[in-house]
């Protein structure tokens, strides 16, 4: 395991920027169904620009980490989900100012503020179909294993498990946010793009732990 709080803000976000961008034709194609097409590139191509920019961040704290990311976001993914997230890093780093090392109930806290960043920005409900679909069931299940007196790496695949179950069971249901949502019932049988990713990044963050 990485050595501090900041160390392991590292490793989380490098995976997931690693994730969008080996993922960026599949995110894409999914997108391409019922949607606008683009999530997957314009995924990759703000989290591409964070780890040719990782250098030039500042890595003094994670608060300070997680806000450079949320401002290079907002400057190269466009739309809604520049947007959400943006927030969601944003949220993050503020949720931890003036930690330096966080406890796991800190590290609960944060997830939950990037799922309220996300929800209060785009608007979006569990049950409408949307990446908060998958991540906030993580979280659940992240907050459900530590108070059950499991470690982080039990957390973490736990996390990974529920997000998966949750974009996988999410494909039936109707689209009620965002481009898919005007396709109406065509919209059934097709997964969220935003829940996939979701749920692959959990996953890639649980086997890149547990090699950590």
């Amino acid at each position: 395991m990485p050595q501090s709080s900041v160390e392991n803000i590292q490793l989380v976000v490098r995976i997931i920027a690693q994730t969008s961008i080996d993922n960026e034709k599949y995110f894409t194609e999914l997108d391409g169904i019922v949607g606008d097409g683009d999530f997957g590139i314009s995924l990759a191509s703000g989290f591409s620009v964070i780890l040719e920019q990782w250098d030039t961040l500042d890595h003094s704290s994670g608060e300070s980490f997680l806000l450079g990311c949320a401002k290079i976001i907002s400057r190269n993914i466009g739309g809604t989900s520049g947007s959400i997230w943006r927030a969601a890093f944003r949220n993050a780093g503020k949720s931890i100012s003036g930690k330096e090392m966080l406890t796991s109930e800190d590290v609960v806290t944060m997830f939950r503020s990037v799922a309220d960043g996300i929800m209060d920005r785009g608007g979006a409900n569990l049950g409408d179909k949307t990446l908060l679909d998958a991540l906030v069931p993580a979280v659940d299940a992240f907050e459900k294993t530590i108070k059950n007196g499991g470690n982080t790496q039990q957390a973490i695949d736990t996390a990974a498990e529920a997000a998966r179950e949750q974009a996988e069971a999410s494909k039936a249901w109707v689209a009620k946010r965002g481009r898919a949502s005007y396709t109406g019932e065509r919209s059934k049988d097709t997964y969220d793009p935003g829940a996939v990713a979701v749920a692959t990044m959990a996953e890639n963050v649980a086997t890149a732990w547990a090699k950590s």
